[in-house]
């Protein structure tokens, strides 16, 4: 089923639940992609239109370079940040697509961009040498702590997004009910045991956010299989379980079962846009409130939804990025 299906089935959903006395006729199948899509996304987040974005004709004297790393999320957010200063009259450039982690941090320390979006665990295991096992599991302590350590570099970590793209344990939905439906991955590995197996990247097996990890805080060892796969893993029957991401596009699928990790064994991975001291100081409490209001809308469901538009639609990151702000009532 494409994407634009699913989001119409939601949406018909929706209208019969709310008002079967009126009846559910074929009328609805005759809506606007555009029309499924953005009713879809505003039910998802429970978040009412606060209006479009004001552009201020001052703004355009501060110059913004916005960056972002080398896949799908990063160009969508990369996107949807420059997208927004532009709408709020800021003269913007973009240079995404800039490479790993490493490549876009020296970019952003050397000036060549002004902001990116980076993941709080990202940064202080990466970056400033954090172990995996010492990064804090509270996401505002987690945040504190990056914040204290990019302002040493002259870099402002703005509020973080109300998602991360962490590690989640995945499975089929039919796997789940051979395992009596497990809710959390400790519920899981009792009921799964070693019976199991699990894919993931070679290097999972020797980390302590990964399979050891498994081992060491659930006292789980699942069969590994060490591949790049995921979820093509799950789907051809290579592993019963994978290690994916939890704002992966394969997730809006309604096809797969996902566990919560009960135990906080992986760290909080969620998104700030890092920025130049410089440029920071420039955009202010205004540019700072532009931020946080249009990442208010980016639940971990939606984001899911934004990249399953790329990742899966083939969508282009700018149209999908474009489309979420003009969903959400930021633009027209």
């Amino acid at each position: 089923m494409n994407i634009t299906n699913r989001m119409l089935l939601a949406l018909m959903t929706v209208l019969c639940l709310g008002a079967f006395a009126a009846g559910c006729g074929g009328d609805d199948d005759e809506k606007s992609a555009d029309s499924s899509t953005s009713a879809t996304t505003t039910a998802a987040r429970g978040y009412e239109e606060s209006g479009l974005i004001e552009r201020d004709e001052a703004n355009a004297q501060t110059k913004l370079t916005i960056g972002s790393k080398n896949f799908a999320e990063q160009y969508i957010l990369g996107e949807i940040y420059a997208q927004a200063f532009e709408a709020a009259g800021y003269d913007v450039s973009k240079q995404l697509d800039l490479g790993s982690e490493q490549i876009a941090f020296k970019a952003l320390k050397n000036g060549d961009i002004d902001a990116y979006p980076e993941y709080s665990g990202t940064a202080l295991t990466s970056f400033y040498k954090v172990k995996t096992d010492d990064v804090p599991r509270d996401k505002d302590e987690a945040f504190t702590e990056m914040e204290s350590l990019l302002a040493e570099d002259d870099i402002v970590a703005m509020p973080q997004t109300s998602f991360q793209n962490t590690f989640v344990i995945t499975s089929s939905k039919e796997t789940a009910e051979k395992y009596d439906s497990p809710e959390t991955i400790s519920e899981l590995a009792e009921t799964a045991g070693s019976k199991t197996s699990i894919s993931g990247f070679p290097e999972c097996r020797q980390r302590t956010d990964c399979l050891l990890g498994l081992k060491q805080v659930y006292d789980w060892t699942p069969r590994f299989v060490s591949s790049q796969g995921q979820y093509e893993d799950i789907d051809g029957d290579q592993s019963e379980l994978t290690f994916g991401f939890s704002t992966d596009g394969a997730l809006s699928l309604d096809k797969y079962a996902t566990y919560e990790d009960d135990k906080s064994l992986f760290p909080p991975y969620y998104v700030s846009l890092l920025t130049r001291q410089d440029a920071a100081d420039k955009l202010g409490d205004e540019g700072r409130a532009l931020i946080e209001r249009i990442q208010e809308p980016l639940t971990e469901e939606v984001m899911r939804e934004l990249n399953s538009r790329v990742s899966i639609d083939k969508q282009k990151p700018q149209k999908v990025a474009a489309e979420y702000l003009r969903e959400e009532g930021f633009t027209e």
